[in-house]
């Protein structure tokens, strides 16, 4: 398996899930209408299905090596989206996650 194409399904998988969840987090916490959800539904549902794309034989592993990569699109939407810029625990914190999705899915196997 290659290290670009899972990457970028990953990071697309990322920002759908975040995405899905601030439409609740925007209805529940931020007052806004709850018409939001219908496209964070949706956004949700494209999460769930591009980490079926990911070509590894458990979906444990999938969903684990993506850890890493949520955690990172998350301080992004943080900066992007919500304007606060992520410090540099966080930063450094992304990385040791990413270290260790990568570790997962790449790691040779025996």
């Amino acid at each position: 398996m290659g290290f670009v194409l899972p990457f970028i399904i990953y990071v697309v998988a990322g920002f759908a899930e975040i995405g899905g969840c601030f439409a609740f987090w925007s209805w529940l916490r931020l007052g806004r209408s709850p018409l939001v959800l219908v496209p964070g539904m949706v956004s949700l549902v494209l999460f769930a299905f591009l980490l079926t794309r990911i070509d590894t034989d458990t979906a444990g592993r999938a969903y684990a090596a993506y850890g890493g990569v949520y955690i990172t699109a998350s301080l992004m939407w943080m900066r992007l989206v919500e304007g606060r810029t992520p410090d540099r625990w966080e930063i450094v914190g992304a990385l040791v996650c990413l270290g260790g999705a990568s570790l997962i899915l790449f790691a040779p196997r025996t």
